[in-house]
């Protein structure tokens, strides 16, 4: 199903955060792959409000930034409790892109180094020097092998076919082969962070 986010976000983004409580709770297995932002699991509430203020502006659409991303956050306990799995690659580049000021990027960045150590989490990035086998995709999310869902510029694609969900699968295996983890992935984002 494809709906715009002007819809999705027609009077903020706080409501659709919490629309989708229910999804994360149930979900054992997450995969996520994003190649221009901080997984909305991993982000900070300083980085998400920074994002969620980009966005509003971009899409034209109430800016309800603190309480959008103060429900994100909420959303993202879901990291610390429960038997949830979590995988999740990141481009190198993601950790370069600036969302907010040095202090929301260095305190982002720093969060990341800390969440990586959980053990339901595996953070995977795909460093610039990666001889590529696969390109750069859209960001996506995988719940268990039910769902995906895309995000586009101006819209989100929920995808439930099993041919196409298994497609995201195996593309979502084709880009882990290609990051790093532990203390390579540790390096690149303490190299982010010393460039801030």
């Amino acid at each position: 199903m494809y709906v715009q986010w002007k819809r999705l976000q027609r009077t903020g983004s706080r409501r659709l955060q919490e629309s989708r409580v229910p999804l994360y709770e149930s979900t054992q297995q997450f995969r996520v792959y994003c190649s221009n932002v901080i997984p909305g699991l991993l982000q900070t509430e300083a980085y998400a409000t920074a994002l969620f203020a980009l966005i509003s502006r971009a899409q034209g659409t109430p800016d309800d930034s603190a309480e959008a991303a103060a429900a994100r956050v909420a959303r993202s306990k879901v990291i610390h409790k429960g038997e949830h799995r979590f995988a999740l690659l990141v481009e190198e580049s993601v950790l370069r892109y600036r969302i907010g000021d040095a202090e929301t990027m260095a305190g982002q960045l720093g969060y990341l180094l800390t969440v990586m150590s959980l053990p339901s989490v595996s953070l995977g990035v795909i460093p610039f020097a990666a001889s590529r086998s696969m390109w750069t995709l859209e960001t996506f999310m995988i719940f268990d092998q039910e769902q995906v869902q895309v995000e586009l510029l101006t819209a989100a694609v929920n995808i439930r076919a099993p041919g196409e969900v298994e497609q995201y699968a195996q593309a979502f295996t084709d880009l882990g082969e290609l990051a790093v983890y532990g203390r390579q992935a540790r390096a690149l984002i303490t190299s982010a962070i010393d460039a801030l």
